[in-house]
């Protein structure tokens, strides 16, 4: 894996504890997530299903708002 990683010059890679939610962008975008379904109510299973994938493609959309949560671990963006 150290090979690979050092022949490739734009890759960066961080050795994380084996528990570090808070270093761990993806946390974050998951409790802003279920933060906003929070008070949601759903019909079914494929409503919120269906809500959370809309809300993801958002958030994908508006990469500044995605580098936040990367910001937020104090990890250098790619």
């Amino acid at each position: 894996m150290r090979q690979l990683i050092a022949s490739r010059s734009w890759l960066r890679a961080y050795v994380l504890p084996g528990y570090a939610p808070e270093l761990n962008p993806t946390e974050n975008v998951w409790s802003n997530l279920r933060r906003g379904l929070a008070n949601l109510t759903a019909g079914t299973i494929t409503d919120l299903a269906r809500t959370a994938k809309n809300r993801l493609k958002r958030m994908q959309y508006r990469p500044g708002f995605v580098d936040n949560f990367l910001a937020a671990t104090g990890l250098a963006p790619p």
